[in-house]
């Protein structure tokens, strides 16, 4: 007999996947629409209402393409890569709560994995551009971990603040000990922490003004040049489906998770969650990119030393 607990948990993966792979596509529809508005142009519309069909035509157009694998690059790694960006989006969504009721695994020390396997990306871009055989994917490779190993130091203080604050590590006590209303939420309580939280969150999913190791005007494509099909399909879905864990981390931790009136919990989560992913786009059809010594500076220089401030702030208080 299965375990019951095994059970939930596999039917959890097969949900989150279905969920990541309609989120995908609807987010697509969404960026190139709001790219359109910004830049005072339509965007899709030619195929369906309103071009609401063209992500679809889109993915098939990806499923359709032949995998290729360039010439003197290393098949195993070059495969593996965005299997590893992948899979590891779906283990970061289990202890998410979306609801007091609505969680896939729960666990006292939540935070801890995802921040763990949210490591496995930036490992599958540098296999990316280390198997391609590529002198542009290599440099992207190096610019991501070079990025993700500075930015995921301020994030990781900023997260550990609002540990401090709860005294839990565990996503739902974090978010049940938060009100339904926005001047009980941990953003208003300890601010500092929720904007380097999201300039952070910006620098680890590699978007704007933070997309160096893919900058088109420089790497031609970075880390995923020698790509094709669902090769590239793939780095793009987990570049989406990272927006959605590092957005519902933020509900959770800053934005009060599913509390709210009038309304089903789930109902309030997403919209939070999804309030932060059309603001991260609204950002990268705004700002221009900067370059890769503003990026790390403003790491350096700024943020890490803002973040440990915040943190000593927060213990006093708390001890106080």
């Amino acid at each position: 007999m299965i375990d019951p607990q095994l059970l939930r948990i596999l039917v959890a993966l097969v949900g989150i996947l279905v969920f990541v792979a309609l989120n995908a596509l609807a987010l697509v529809y969404a960026e190139r629409k709001i790219a359109g508005h910004v830049q005072r142009r339509p965007g899709p519309y030619e195929v369906g209402p309103h071009g609401i069909l063209q992500p679809l035509v889109d993915g098939l157009k990806l499923m359709g393409k032949q995998l290729t694998t360039p010439k003197d690059a290393d098949p195993v790694i070059f495969w593996l890569a965005p299997i590893m960006c992948f899979m590891p989006v779906a283990l970061c969504m289990l202890p998410i709560p979306f609801g007091p009721n609505l969680v896939a695994l729960k666990l006292d020390l939540g935070i801890v994995l995802i921040l763990a396997f949210a490591g496995f990306g930036v490992l599958s871009l540098c296999l990316a551009g280390w198997g391609s055989n590529n002198k542009w994917s290599l440099l992207g490779a190096a610019r991501s971990v070079a990025q993700n190993v500075a930015y995921e130091i301020p994030l990781l203080l900023s997260v550990l603040s609002v540990a401090f604050m709860t005294g839990s590590l565990d996503l739902a006590t974090i978010s049940a000990g938060q009100g339904a209303l926005p001047w009980q939420w941990n953003a208003l309580v300890n601010p500092l922490g929720f904007i380097i939280y999201f300039i952070c969150a910006l620098a680890e999913t590699n978007r704007a003004p933070f997309d160096l190791p893919e900058a088109e005007s420089e790497l031609t494509a970075g880390f995923h040049t020698e790509y094709s099909g669902m090769g590239f399909g793939l780095f793009f879905m987990a570049e989406y489906a990272n927006m959605v864990v590092v957005c519902s981390v933020a509900t959770v931790l800053f934005l009060g998770g599913w509390n709210g009136p009038f309304a089903p919990g789930w109902w309030w989560f997403l919209l939070k969650m999804y309030a932060l992913i059309f603001l991260i786009i609204q950002i990268r059809w705004t700002y221009p990119r900067v370059r890769f010594d503003q990026l790390l500076n403003l790491c350096w220089r700024w943020l890490v030393p803002l973040a440990l401030l915040n943190l000593v702030y927060v213990t006093i208080i708390v001890k106080l």
